[in-house]
């Protein structure tokens, strides 16, 4: 079986990647957090993500579907929050 290795920190390979992926890891921060590839040197970072952005990640179309205001909006502040100071209110 011909191997091709990701991450040798770790020894970390392409279709680990891609499993990972599989099962929701979309993001190289998502991998590293799976298996640690790209938590020592990073010089494998850039290779996930290549691997992740050519369609390693099946929930990838899904999550760039979304509205993007939905993934850029802040959340609304708390109802028991004071409002923020401003000079014209003191």
């Amino acid at each position: 079986m011909n191997r091709v290795y990701v991450c040798s920190c770790f020894g970390i390979t392409e279709q680990q990647v891609r499993d990972h992926a599989d099962t929701g890891a979309c993001t190289p921060r998502q991998i590293a957090s799976a298996c640690k590839a790209g938590t020592d040197c990073g010089g494998c970072v850039k290779r996930i993500q290549a691997l992740l952005g050519r369609g390693a990640c099946p929930r990838r179309e899904l999550l760039e579907q979304r509205e993007p205001a939905a993934l850029t909006a802040e959340p609304a502040a708390h109802a028991s929050e004071p409002p923020p100071y401003t000079a014209e209110a003191a």
